[in-house]
C-alpha cells in the first residue's frame, strides 16, 4: 500500500511509524484510518519488526479527528456507524499486533490523538504535551475509540470520569504522577529516549517479548488470579522449552549479552 498520511522508517528491528499530516497537526482522516489499520494488521505476521515507535511529524503529535473530514460520521445512522468503526478498528489493530508500541507524544495529543497514546504500551511525552478527551467538547460522548476501555485501566475510574466528562486537559506532571506515562522529557530528547527504550526491549528474547505483550493484554481482563497465572505459566514454559531460559542463564553467568536468535 502506498502511504499518504503516514511514513515508515525501518531501523533494524524497529519501525519508526510517523503520523504524517503536519499541515493538519496530523489529524485523523479516513485515509489515515485505512493506512494505519493495514499497517498494524500486517505486523501480526511480520516477525522482522520487534518494536514500533509511534510519533507525529511537525509541531504536534495528533490533534484528533479532522473535523473537516467528519461528513461520514454526520451522515445517516448506518453510514455514520460505518465511518465510526473505520476509526475504532485502528485502535483494535494496535492492541492486536504482537509488537510493543512506544508512543512519543509532543504538542497536541487530543481526542483520537489521546487514544493513540492510550493504545500504546509505553508512553513518553514532553512538558508541553496537551492531552484531553476532546470529543465531549463537540457534542459527542467521551466514550470513543477505546478511551472508555484504556483510560480507567490506566488512571482509575474517578480520574477517568473526570477527564471524559469534562474534556479537561491532563497536565504532563499529573500524567506522570498517575502512572499514565513512563517519562516526561524535553522534545529534543524524545527520539533518543524512545530509541533507548526500544533497545532495552530488543535485548530480550523475541518470543518472550511477544508473550509479555499478549499476557499483559489478557491479564487486564482476566476474571481471576488463577486465569492470569495459567496464562503466565504457559508463557514461561513456552520460553523455557524453546531454550531461551537456558541461554538467558548462561549469558547472565558468563556476563555477556544473550543471543536468542529468531526463536
Amino acid at each position: 500500500m502506498s502511504y499518504e498520511t503516514i511514513s515508515i522508517a525501518r531501523e533494524g528491528a524497529i519501525d519508526w511509524l510517523t503520523l504524517d499530516r503536519p499541515d493538519r497537526l496530523n489529524a485523523i482522516n479516513p485515509r489515515m484510518c485505512d493506512e494505519l489499520t493495514e499497517y498494524f494488521q500486517a505486523l501480526r505476521s511480520d516477525e522482522r519488526v520487534r518494536v514500533v515507535i509511534l510519533r507525529g511529524a511537525g509541531r504536534a503529535f495528533c490533534a484528533g479527528y479532522d473535523l473537516r473530514a467528519a461528513d461520514g460520521v454526520n451522515a445517516s445512522t448506518v453510514s455514520g456507524m460505518r465511518a465510526q468503526k473505520q476509526v475504532s478498528q485502528v485502535f483494535i489493530a494496535m492492541r492486536r499486533c504482537p509488537q510493543p508500541i512506544i508512543c512519543l507524544a509532543h504538542g497536541a495529543a487530543t481526542g483520537g490523538g489521546f487514544a493513540f497514546v492510550l493504545a500504546s504500551d509505553v508512553r513518553i511525552i514532553t512538558p508541553a504535551t496537551r492531552m484531553n478527551v476532546a470529543m465531549i467538547k463537540v457534542g459527542m460522548s467521551g466514550c470513543d475509540v477505546g478511551i472508555s476501555y484504556f483510560l480507567p485501566r490506566s488512571v482509575g475510574q474517578s480520574v477517568a470520569a473526570e477527564l471524559m466528562m469534562t474534556g479537561r486537559f491532563l497536565e504532563p506532571a499529573r500524567a506522570e504522577r498517575l502512572g499514565l506515562v513512563s517519562a516526561v522529557v524535553e522534545e529534543d530528547q524524545l527520539a533518543e529516549t524512545g530509541r533507548a527504550m526500544a533497545r532495552d526491549m530488543l535485548a530480550t528474547a523475541p518470543l518472550g517479548l511477544r508473550l509479555t505483550k499478549e499476557g499483559l493484554n489478557m491479564a487486564i481482563d482476566a476474571p481471576s488470579l488463577e486465569a492470569a497465572a495459567a496464562l503466565e505459566d504457559r508463557g514461561q514454559i513456552l520460553c523455557a522449552s524453546a531454550g531461551l531460559f537456558s541461554e538467558g542463564i548462561a549469558a547472565f553467568l558468563e556476563k555477556r549479552p544473550a543471543e536468542y536468535g529468531d526463536d
